[in-house]
């Protein structure tokens, strides 16, 4: 038996073996809706006439379309549902790594979207989640633990790809002082 922790050997081979792979692929609860784009833009007070009038939406995008920043809105789990028996977590594959690693802090220190088709009204999204990459062990001045690499796809009700969203996370433990 050794007295290497997780951090300490290389890549098990079930991390390796889920780079690249579909995981956690998830219906949204509910379609887009108006409703939230008004008050998501108000909030910020976003006053863009392709998201009130739409005449302009009409024009511009044929049709309403949600703000792009909003795209992680459609894929937040909310806290409590009826009948879940397990919380949801929005970044499932970031949680997973986090405790095969036995890393009980963690930071997200990058995010990229890139944004495809537009999101609209009544559009029913959904998320799947792959992981990209796992480092080896890295020490900063957060403490010791690996850099990961997932991305979000966002996909419509008719599988068109709306969006990708790519966090970069650093799980850690904090080194002893």
């Amino acid at each position: 038996m050794s007295d290497q922790t997780p951090l300490e050997v290389a890549l098990p081979a079930a991390v390796v073996d889920l780079i690249g792979q579909v995981q956690y692929e998830t219906p949204g609860d509910f379609p887009v809706e108006q409703g939230y784009i008004a008050t998501s833009c108000a909030s910020v007070e976003n006053g863009n006439p392709l998201f009130w009038d739409p005449e302009v939406a009409d024009a511009l995008t044929n049709g309403p379309i949600a703000p792009p920043s909003m795209i992680s809105v459609w894929f937040r789990p909310h806290h409590w549902a009826p009948g879940r028996t397990e919380e949801a977590l929005p970044l499932q594959v970031h949680f997973d790594l986090k405790a095969t690693f036995d890393l009980p802090e963690a930071v997200m220190t990058d995010n990229t979207i890139v944004f495809h088709d537009p999101v609209r009204p009544g559009d029913v999204l959904k998320t799947r989640q792959i992981l990209r990459s796992v480092s080896g062990p890295k020490t900063t001045k957060l403490g010791t633990g690996r850099f990961w690499v997932i991305d979000v796809e966002y996909l419509n009700q008719h599988d068109a790809l709306v969006g990708v969203e790519t966090y970069t996370g650093f799980g850690y433990r904090r080194d002893a002082a």
